[in-house]
């Protein structure tokens, strides 16, 4: 029976290597799924004046490298999505040959800092909306990843109004001038204070020493008298 036991211990080592390998394909497929990422900025929205000429930014970063990266720009046109441009980048640096779809698009990433935004010259109403810049590397079995930007077009742009901002600049400035003239003033006193404090403290020393001349002390003109003489 103890035989038995001690030959069975060894195939306790098989759920560990199981679990390390299932850890490390999770890992993989998380690095997999970071490895492409398309970015159109912090600011994901634009409000454009119709007539005028806008950019719509987009780049793209991967941390294993691009070999063949296809991308193109798309616009949600009432539910379908209509082709802006597409290209396909052989490897990094390389400035890709791009395909435009609509007219008065341009491309002008180049591929500079893995730059592909697009300009839309002379917009009008029907340019506003949603606008996606896709990207699949190989490199990563083909994933997909998007990012979406939003365009709107207005008769002109809306004033703000800054006049609560202004207030509270102003009461804020108000109060740190009121401040530092509070302190320049308690400053001044205090110097003034001192200086009448040394003028008094002489005043005393002075006065301390007439005092003593008058009462004949030591030191005083009552000890030059002449000793009488004895008759």
């Amino acid at each position: 029976m103890e035989v038995q036991c001690v030959g069975a211990e060894p195939l306790r080592l098989g759920p560990p290597h199981k679990a390390v390998g299932l850890i490390f394909s999770v890992l993989l497929g998380v690095w997999y799924s970071q490895a492409l990422e398309m970015s159109v900025g912090k600011v994901p929205s634009l409000e454009a004046v119709n007539g005028s000429t806008v950019m719509l930014p987009c780049t793209y970063s991967s941390c294993i490298g691009i070999k063949n990266l296809y991308f193109n720009w798309q616009f949600n046109e009432n539910g379908t999505m209509q082709k802006v441009c597409d290209s396909v980048i052989p490897t990094e640096g390389v400035e890709p040959e791009v395909t435009i779809y609509r007219e008065r698009v341009e491309f002008v990433g180049k591929n500079h800092d893995n730059n592909i935004s697009i300009l839309l010259w002379n917009i009008t109403f029907e340019d506003a909306g949603q606008y996606t810049c896709f990207g699949r590397n190989p490199k990563e079995k083909d994933k997909n990843h998007s990012a979406i930007f939003v365009l709107t077009v207005v008769d002109e742009l809306r004033v703000v109004d800054n006049t609560l901002t202004i207030i509270i600049a102003s009461a804020v400035g108000g109060g740190i001038a009121l401040l530092m003239g509070f302190m320049l003033l308690k400053n001044f006193t205090l110097f003034v204070l001192s200086k009448l404090e040394e003028k008094n403290k002489e005043c005393l020393v002075s006065s301390s020493g007439i005092d003593n001349t008058e009462n004949g002390l030591s030191g005083s003109k009552g000890d030059s008298k002449p000793t009488p003489k004895k008759k």
